[in-house]
């Protein structure tokens, strides 16, 4: 097995014990290096199915478990002082969303109530910018913009929206929680890929040939996983951050992607409504069959609003850093590249 312990948290001088959930995936693997770079021990969760190609070679223990099982949660993380809880079931489609729901609302609740009982002294809870409220048109939303429940597309976005929720239930019990909300991270080791990841693999692959007026704002994953370490030792308990950095349209993000590249952008814009018609048909289609949609409708969806965010107060409480956005395109797309997923 390999070996990892701790990391501290109210000070910079001090290294405390690390449990940390999600780390064979996209954003828990880059934290996983930044906390082992910073000669922290970290123990990290992993399912006996887990992909853990992200881990290879690293020195961590790993500690099998799931999220559903409170008693094995509190068995992993004895001995440890922080947690990070960044494990999530990201799918734009899944054909059986009560399991979506469990392992990302009662999972968040599993995880937290342990933590509680084994009185952690820091504990991050990696949520989303997809719960935080979003004027939609053009003007950046932060962590105080109104939401509800009604404005969450999607059974991903509405799982996070309650998982939130339970967390931050969790701090007048006393838990010293700070919650992170990444935007849309991008960038090495995507294995999967996420859906952003698959953008630019099927981009790659020539299979982009249009695009829907939508706008996201982009980070580094590794910049990321960094602002996690951030609001461990800087975040105030009960407070959000999100962890962001540039906002740009989807066009501005493929002529980018273009220059990286060399491979043309496309320069059709699609209408929004025979689109969405489409993800219905598709959605439909895959109730039946089990497969994955070509077009997620929930994915659709969201593209109907400028997704750009104000990063600004992790920036200035957190010290968040803020490398380009084409820099964190050019190290995903290498990285595509070198793990063969462009024909």
């Amino acid at each position: 097995m390999l070996r990892v312990s701790c990391f501290i948290v109210q000070s910079e001088d001090i290294m405390k014990k690390v449990f940390v959930t999600g780390a064979t995936g996209f954003i828990g693997a880059s934290l996983v290096r930044e906390l082992l770079d910073q000669d922290c021990e970290v123990r990290a969760l992993v399912r006996p199915s887990s992909d853990r190609r992200n881990l290879d070679g690293l020195d961590l223990e790993l500690y099998e478990g799931d999220l559903r099982s409170a008693s094995s949660l509190e068995r992993g993380m004895a001995g440890c002082d922080t947690l990070f809880h960044v494990a999530a079931d990201y799918r734009l489609w899944t054909r059986d969303p009560k399991a979506m729901y469990a392992a990302n609302v009662s999972g968040t609740r599993n995880i937290l109530a342990a933590a509680l009982r084994l009185g952690m002294e820091k504990v991050v809870y990696t949520s989303s910018v997809g719960t935080l409220g979003n004027p939609g048109n053009g003007t950046p939303g932060n962590e105080v913009t109104p939401v509800s429940f009604t404005d969450m597309v999607g059974h991903y976005k509405k799982s996070k929206f309650l998982a939130e929720r339970e967390a931050e239930a969790f701090i007048p019990k006393g838990l010293p929680l700070v919650i992170v909300n990444p935007s849309t991270p991008v960038g090495i080791l995507d294995i999967k890929p996420t859906p952003t990841g698959k953008i630019i693999v099927d981009f790659l692959n020539r299979k982009m040939p249009a695009y829907l007026d939508t706008g996201l704002n982009l980070i580094d994953v590794e910049e990321c996983a960094r602002g996690h370490v951030l609001a461990a030792r800087f975040g105030r308990v009960g407070e959000k951050y999100i962890l962001g950095n540039e906002n740009m349209t989807l066009r501005e993000k493929f002529r980018i992607l273009e220059d990286i590249s060399g491979i043309p952008a496309p320069k059709i814009k699609l209408p929004y409504k025979p689109i969405l018609i489409a993800a219905y048909m598709n959605e439909a289609i895959s109730r039946c069959t089990g497969m994955e949609p070509l077009i997620p409708l929930a994915g659709v969806q969201m593209a109907r609003k400028l997704m750009f965010f104000d990063s600004s107060k992790a920036v200035s409480e957190l010290g968040l850093s803020r490398t380009p956005a084409k820099l964190a395109l050019e190290k995903a797309v290498n990285w595509f590249r070198d793990a063969g997923y462009v024909r």
